[in-house]
């Protein structure tokens, strides 16, 4: 990598020494090998060296945790009242509360086939909410807790570039610029909403307001066929909502395995969730009785009726407000910022991480990055690896995968097998009354690697851990088949579809 580009400077503020670990003269160099924060020997005396982290989510929270573990003075700027980001306070923590009461309202109205009658569900509006905000305040204020215990300089406020290595704070009405050694950009991402849905209206919902629980909509329009879509649809479609999610791309979830995809669209269908796809929404026209909204596609154009309307198009980070271009950082063309493979950005010194780092937009993905980069600033080697990073749906049933699919593989040139196990055959699968899954490896021929692993069903998010570490690890396909699975569990599954690679299915017949 030339010097000067993506973090690496020119001149004696920098770090490229070229791998050697020591600059000649009085300064001391941590090289990345190394992109620690340089100091001289009497500077490291007087003070720790200091980093501002800006932004307060699963990424910006992490840096400024461990950077602090490790040393360093940390200042992390945080919007918002409370730490976590989109992430704990409006999106996968109270999701996945919502989630739960769903999957028990399905799980009751199931058991009907065992002999088992439940009274319909009398749903406290009130009380679901407080139930869903109490879990995210036990959080917050746990890391509130343990960035005061750390040291953790925590200002609510927002911040702006001001050029080198300046912060410009807006807090409590004041606004001060304040210099420090490094700066970690972490500020997250924001809903998309395309301009035909921004309208406001109190019955226009993005995912922040449908996850306020504002009522239970007679009809609710979902228009977006992702993840946050299908999950809230669930919801929805649970408490009582006649659902309809309306996707412009061929199929919902356009980044997972299609394969997968359908057994869970045959299983929301069942539930009432009406989806439909290659379609897209011309016209939205607000009504006292409701609201009527134009589709297209392919072959019509009509219009439907809904009580409510949930936009879940998708998500852009949220970089618009840093006064990036005061620092000369640069982005692309969506915004966001262009780091290199150690997330160091165009001007030295600065740092991007998690969503507003670019694709995938996953908190695990900034947890390991927020980790990665304040073990660098404090002068640790970190060394750059490509590490597999998961991706799951939370719908029932989950989907979840991890590495390459068969057509990725194909693209990079491997030779692939592919392997199947569906859930029909697990004992587990159809005591628990959910055989509708399906596990799918995708092997390298020849050498026996494990490529990637996609999981639909029961606890597939969880069931994913163990593929992550075959994965990590480089395991072959025989050195798997070893491992012993207990039984009877989902993960006898993983067992059962490597049997399958490995020509010896027990609870299948070979082909």
């Amino acid at each position: 990598m030339e010097p000067g580009k993506y973090g690496i400077p020119r001149d004696r503020g920098g770090y490229d020494c070229g791998g050697s670990g020591a600059f000649p003269g009085r300064h001391d160099c941590i090289c990345v090998r190394g992109y620690g924060v340089l100091r001289d020997r009497e500077h490291r005396m007087r003070e720790a060296p200091s980093v501002c982290v800006v932004g307060g989510g699963p990424a910006g929270y992490t840096c400024a945790f461990r950077a602090a573990d490790l040393g360093l003075r940390v200042t992390l700027i945080e919007q918002h009242e409370t730490l976590g980001g989109v992430c704990l306070n409006r999106g996968c923590i109270p999701s996945k509360a919502l989630l739960r009461i769903a999957r028990v309202i399905r799980e009751t109205q199931e058991l009907e086939s065992a002999g088992l009658t439940f009274e319909h569900p009398r749903i406290d509006l009130e009380r679901l909410r407080s139930f869903k905000v109490e879990i995210v305040r036990k959080l917050t204020s746990g890391l509130a807790d343990l960035a005061g215990r750390r040291g953790v300089e925590v200002i609510r406020g927002r911040a702006r570039l001001a050029g080198g290595l300046q912060v410009e704070i807006d807090s409590d009405g004041n606004t001060r610029a304040k210099g420090f050694d490094r700066i970690v950009l972490a500020t997250g991402s924001g809903a998309s909403i395309p301009d035909v849905l921004r309208l406001d209206d109190e019955r226009v919902w993005d995912s922040t307001r449908a996850l306020d629980l504002p009522q239970i909509p007679r009809r609710l329009l979902v228009v977006g066929g992702g993840y946050v879509g299908l999950e809230l649809a669930s919801i929805y479609a649970a408490l009582g909502s006649e659902v309809t999610v309306v996707e412009m791309m061929p199929r919902v979830l356009a980044g997972a395995d299609g394969e997968l995809v359908r057994i869970l669209q045959r299983r929301l269908i069942r539930e009432a969730v009406g989806i439909r796809t290659g379609c897209r929404v011309v016209d939205v026209e607000l009504r006292s009785a409701g609201i009527d909204v134009t589709l297209k596609d392919a072959t019509k154009t009509e219009r439907v009726q809904c009580d409510a309307l949930l936009v879940t198009v998708g998500r852009v980070p949220d970089s618009g407000s840093l006064a990036l271009e005061r620092a000369g950082v640069d982005v692309d063309r969506r915004g966001f910022v262009l780091v290199d493979e150690f997330n160091r950005t165009s001007v030295a010194g600065i740092l991007a991480i998690g969503d507003v780092a670019g694709k995938p937009m996953l908190a695990h993905k900034g947890y390991y990055e927020g980790r990665r980069v304040a073990e660098m600033l404090a002068g640790k080697e970190v060394r750059y690896e490509r590490a597999p990073v998961p991706s799951v749906v939370f719908t029932d049933p989950e989907i979840a995968w991890c590495g390459l699919d068969e057509e990725a593989a194909r693209r990079e040139g491997l030779e692939v097998l592919t392997a199947r196990f569906r859930w029909g055959a697990s004992g587990r699968a159809i005591a628990e009354g959910r055989p509708e899954g399906m596990t799918k490896l995708v092997i390298e021929r020849g050498a026996g690697r494990v490529l990637g692993v996609a999981i639909v069903g029961s606890q597939a998010g969880e069931l994913i851990g163990e593929a992550l570490v075959a994965l990590q690890a480089g395991v072959t396909v025989d050195d798997w088949g070893e491992v012993i699975h207990p039984h009877p569990t989902f993960s006898e599954t993983l067992q059962d579809a490597i049997a399958e690679v490995l020509g010896r299915p027990v609870h299948t017949v070979r082909r």
